[in-house]
């Protein structure tokens, strides 16, 4: 479970259940669920979940947050395909940023976040792709990111 909550995106089937697995070992907490687990579904939940070690299935895991989106078991593949080729298609470099600035939401202040992200824009104003978005929207049509 905790493997899969330190991804950027989770994609589970319908069949898909997640379990801190743990307790039911007679082992504390590891692989980061520590700190990512309260962050996705705030303290008290995470503590459920940690000390009785419950199978959640896929619909309670995305009702958590714990996923971002479900699908039956037999659409995974193409489901799969699907973000990977919109991610693989958009501004590569906003996106690594954006991560970045996601990643330390909880590290830093709104001052530094503000900071961070002014920086961040300058970067991506000089991209190609910037370029790009800006000719596709006066164009009206979708931009061809070449993540440049």
């Amino acid at each position: 479970m905790n493997m899969a909550l330190a991804c950027d995106l989770v994609i589970a089937t319908d069949r898909a259940r997640f379990c801190e697995i743990f307790p039911r070992r007679g082992l504390a907490i590891d692989a980061g669920g520590s700190w990512i687990l309260p962050r996705l579904v705030g303290l008290h939940k995470a503590k459920e979940l940690a000390f009785f070690g419950d199978m959640v299935p896929a619909a309670d895991a995305y009702a958590m947050g714990l996923v971002n989106l479900v699908c039956p078991a037999a659409d995974l593949g193409a489901v799969v395909d699907a973000w990977a080729r919109r991610l693989a298609a958009g501004p590569t470099v906003a996106l690594s940023l954006t991560k970045s600035l996601l990643n330390n939401a909880f590290s830093t202040s709104i001052d530094q976040a503000l900071e961070d992200e002014a920086r961040s824009q300058h970067i991506t104003y000089s991209t190609e792709d910037a370029k790009e978005a800006l000719a596709a929207f006066v164009g009206k049509r979708e931009p061809s990111f070449k993540g440049r």
